[in-house]
């Protein structure tokens, strides 16, 4: 009897044994390949990581320039500026843009001529992915729309500068006018090699 208790506990031993190994050799495994990983994220990848904490951090925001008040030889302001807020989408990040545009239609004032030159935008500026659905917002639209912001992904309230002209088309043949660029417009600045020049705006000088 004796002899069978020590046969059954040398088996235990084996069988406890062979566990302990095999847990051990799963351990190391597991923590070879968490240091592989760790090891690929820090030094292979870690440049392209570090871009991407970087670009979460900082944003490069270009600064559109303010177009200086014109004014004829005795003074009298011919075009000077003012700013409003401009209900802006961006295309790439709505998945449904008739659905979205209905909704904020709920929120601010969006008339048909909004939509209807929004899709006029569209067709003209089809290189671009940021448009205005309206314009010149009054206070209230804009603290509506602040308040539902987190519902709107792709939906922006930017502050943009306007021409205004107080004698009308007096002196339009003279001073110009101001329109959002399209793609012909597009076309001319890359031509002539002054897209710089254009980056902090979307709207270009015209006669």
């Amino acid at each position: 009897m004796r002899l069978a208790e020590i046969r059954n506990t040398k088996r235990d031993l084996h069988y406890f044994q062979l566990r302990l190994s095999v847990a051990g050799v799963v351990v190391l495994v597991a923590f070879t390949v968490l240091f592989a990983r760790f090891f690929y994220l820090q030094v292979i990848q870690h440049q392209y990581y570090d871009t991407k904490a970087e670009d979460n951090r900082i944003s490069i925001v270009p600064n559109p320039p303010n177009r200086g008040l014109i004014l004829d030889r005795n003074g009298v302001v011919l075009a000077r500026n003012y700013s409003a807020y401009t209900l802006e989408l961006t295309l790439s990040k709505i998945a449904d843009l008739e659905g979205t545009i209905d909704e904020l239609a709920a929120i601010v004032d969006i008339q048909p001529r909004d939509r209807r030159r929004f899709q006029r935008l569209r067709e003209e500026s089809k290189g671009r992915d940021n448009l205005p659905i309206r314009t010149r917002l009054t206070d209230e639209e804009v603290a509506k729309l602040a308040v539902n912001r987190y519902r709107f992904p792709g939906v922006d309230i930017k502050g943009r500068p306007f021409r205004q002209y107080p004698l009308g088309e007096v002196a339009s043949h003279v001073v110009g006018y101001i329109s959002r660029i399209d793609d012909r417009d597009l076309e001319r600045i890359e031509e002539a090699d002054q897209s710089a020049n254009y980056r902090g705006t979307d709207h270009i000088g015209k006669t």
